[in-house]
Order: structure tokens, then C-alpha cells, then sequence
């Protein structure tokens, strides 16, 4: 079983609804395993992930986005780099971690 390692998370900005977090790892991390009650969107900007969702692998590299469909596990895994993502969601988002 591989080490799982909490990302460094910074918030960039904040709405009356919504609110954008920055997700930072090294290669190799391998970030918790969640789901959320709500849908969001996740951006990469540097480095390159696996998004294991819903039991696929997604491949994502800078300039992707993703939208995470709400009650649907999903983990990632950096691959190359130093990986930063931002992550667009409700503020009432409520995650549930395994």
C-alpha cells in the first residue's frame, strides 16, 4: 500500500458562493482518497497527474480541467513534477475522506 500524503492547500480567492483552492505535491505523492456532496472543477497548472475516478485513470497534464462529479470517489497521483492544481468548488462543499 503506497503512503498517502496530505498536498499543501493555499485559498486564492473567496465568493459569496464559491472559493478556489490551490493544491500543491511533489512527484510521486499520492493525495487522499475523497469524495464531495457536490460537483466541482479541478485545473491543473504545473506538472502532471493521474486522477483515479469512479475506478478509470485520467491522465492530466497543465491547461486541463476536470469537473468531479458529485458522491464519486477520486484520488490523484503526481506523476511529473512539482504538481499545482486549483480546485473551484462551493463553499458549502462537504468531503467525506477513505
Amino acid at each position: 500500500m503506497e503512503k498517502v500524503t496530505k498536498p499543501k492547500v493555499k485559498t486564492l480567492a473567496t465568493g459569496q458562493h464559491l472559493v478556489a483552492k490551490q493544491m500543491q505535491a511533489e512527484k510521486g505523492d499520492l493525495l487522499p482518497e475523497h469524495q464531495a456532496d457536490v460537483e466541482s472543477i479541478l485545473f491543473i497548472h504545473e506538472g502532471s497527474c493521474t486522477l483515479r475516478i469512479d475506478g478509470e485513470d485520467k491522465p492530466l497534464k497543465p491547461n486541463d480541467a476536470y469537473i468531479i462529479p458529485p458522491n464519486v470517489r477520486h484520488q490523484i497521483k503526481v506523476e511529473e513534477g512539482n504538481f499545482k492544481g486549483t480546485h473551484f468548488m462551493p463553499k458549502e462543499i462537504k468531503f467525506e475522506y477513505f
